[in-house]
């Protein structure tokens, strides 16, 4: 699963990214970041949060995906289930502290879309979506783990509870954090907002 290999990464490098990762928190749960997401909406505040991250990580955009990828996280732990002793374990995500950790949450864009639910939760879990997917496409890897966990990550979030069904909207993100993570390679002028509004564009502008 995504979260998985990616907070697998972060501990091995923990001293670097999860200074990185407390630093990206931190400004989600600003007043300055909130006061952004007032002016000019959460297509912007993801452009923000990007620019921030990469700023941080003086220019290494890898390391700055990756930071993002656990930063936006919504929630702290994943229920792993032991199919030989049928039991649950509840594997540590890397996060901020208590305080940080709940003001991020709060702040984390949930307006992304035309189709955006219409509840507080909203789209808070694609932010961690588009840039992990965006980081693993972005990166050099051995083989193509984007293809090989995509599916997975979605039945990881029917068991955990923060939906009821497996969402083709996440799949939607994945790519378009993809194709982010491609062109990021060749044009660093980039930003999430470029691609994320693609998918209410081709909704609405489909002659089919």
């Amino acid at each position: 699963m995504l979260i998985i290999f990616v907070n697998s990464i972060l501990y091995s490098q923990q001293s670097d990214l999860s200074k990185a990762v407390n630093s990206i928190s931190s400004y989600i749960a600003s007043d300055k970041f909130v006061q952004i997401k007032k002016d000019y909406g959460d297509l912007s505040v993801a452009d923000s949060i990007f620019n921030y991250a990469v700023k941080y990580t003086n220019g290494d955009y890898s390391e700055a995906l990756l930071a993002l990828s656990a930063a936006t996280l919504p929630y702290r732990e994943v229920p792993i289930v032991i199919p030989i002793i049928n039991s649950i374990w509840n594997y540590p995500l890397v996060s901020a502290g208590d305080s940080v950790y709940y003001l991020k949450n709060k702040n984390l864009p949930t307006k992304f879309f035309y189709d955006t639910p219409q509840n507080e939760y909203g789209d808070k879990d694609k932010t961690a979506h588009f840039f992990g997917f965006a980081f693993l496409e972005y990166s050099t890897l051995i083989f193509d783990f984007e293809n090989l966990i995509g599916n997975f990550i979605e039945a990881f979030e029917e068991d955990f509870k923060v939906q009821s069904s497996v969402d083709y909207r996440d799949l939607e993100v994945n790519f378009l954090g993809k194709c982010f993570g491609r062109l990021l390679k060749k044009d660093k002028s980039i930003l999430p907002s470029h691609i994320l509004v693609m998918r209410t564009l081709y909704y609405f502008g489909n002659p089919l």
